[in-house]
């Protein structure tokens, strides 16, 4: 799970992509406040864990409502139909 809220987390990738020389993604391990460790395994996250985990919380937060005011794309700053991609993408069922 990350340990901040969504804005720390988009900033965190925003400056790891601005950071980032050549076609693998670069993360400042350093700067994290602690380490992403994933519930079951207690091993550090992958970014698609750490990104799907992101989604289902926002949805939780809305109570399952993805678009509007107080859906979870607006809460997560992305247009419904990019957040649709990532579910889709991250094989995350609406009803997360």
């Amino acid at each position: 799970m990350w340990p901040g809220n969504v804005g720390e987390l988009e900033n965190f990738i925003e400056r790891a992509v601005i950071l980032t020389q050549g076609s693998e993604l670069n993360v400042p391990i350093a700067e994290l406040k602690s380490p992403m460790r994933t519930p079951r395994t207690g091993s550090v996250s992958t970014f698609h864990d750490a990104e799907r985990q992101v989604i289902i919380d926002a949805l939780k937060a809305a109570s399952g409502k993805l678009a509007g005011t107080g859906g979870a794309a607006e809460r997560l700053g992305l247009k419904r139909t990019t957040l649709q991609n990532k579910m889709r993408r991250l094989q995350i069922p609406r009803s997360s």
